[in-house]
């Protein structure tokens, strides 16, 4: 499940025993995210909380358009299983949510498309954006506050994406459960954990 030892359920202690336990009581199970910040659960509450702050002042459709665009740059794919689910099961045709992680913004308006093409470039090589990619965002009818939240939900995910993939960390078995063709566009890195 990941290259560093990760704490199992019955050896969490206090603040990591409390997350387990919340996470069963949500999500039914507990997520290899969360396995993966075992071994710092403080980092885990940060993390969640720098992410909710992040979300919550901002679009939810724009905030999972950024990270699915980050993620897929990044090669992440638990991030993008986990983003691209939730914008073919709340935002867009599932049709469009794969074609968008192959790289192609069909079905996207004008604004999403310069949403997606900032965040990915944000991930890819943030040096390199320029005055007319934020002019671009302008353009569109996009706030300098809009911009920066775009920036924020690209920014974090790299910080989220990276650690995970680089303790070796699987997207969960439960995505599996996804349509094929939904799921395997999704795929862009790791495989997806096989169930026990």
């Amino acid at each position: 499940m990941a290259f560093i030892n990760t704490i199992d359920d019955d050896a969490a202690d206090r603040e990591l025993a409390e997350l387990y336990a919340g996470a069963r009581e949500s999500e039914g199970y507990v997520p290899n995210t969360l396995r993966a910040f075992s071994q710092r659960p403080e980092v885990w509450t940060a993390w969640v909380n720098l992410k909710e702050t992040i979300a919550g002042g901002m679009d939810t459709r724009r905030y999972e358009l950024a990270a699915l665009a980050a993620a897929r740059e990044l090669r992440s794919s638990y991030c993008s299983l986990a983003h691209g689910k939730i914008l073919a099961e709340r935002f867009l045709d599932p049709e469009v949510v794969r074609n968008l992680a192959g790289g192609d913004a069909a079905g996207l308006d004008e604004t999403d498309t310069a949403i997606v093409d900032f965040a990915a470039k944000v991930a890819r090589d943030a040096c390199a954006i320029t005055e007319e990619d934020v002019q671009r965002l302008r353009d569109t009818g996009l706030s300098d506050r809009d911009i920066f939240d775009v920036t924020l939900a690209a920014s974090a995910r790299c910080f989220f994406s990276k650690t995970l993939d680089a303790v070796g960390a699987l997207p969960d078995a439960e995505f599996a459960d996804l349509d094929p063709g939904l799921r395997d566009a999704l795929t862009v890195g790791r495989p997806i954990e096989q169930r026990r």
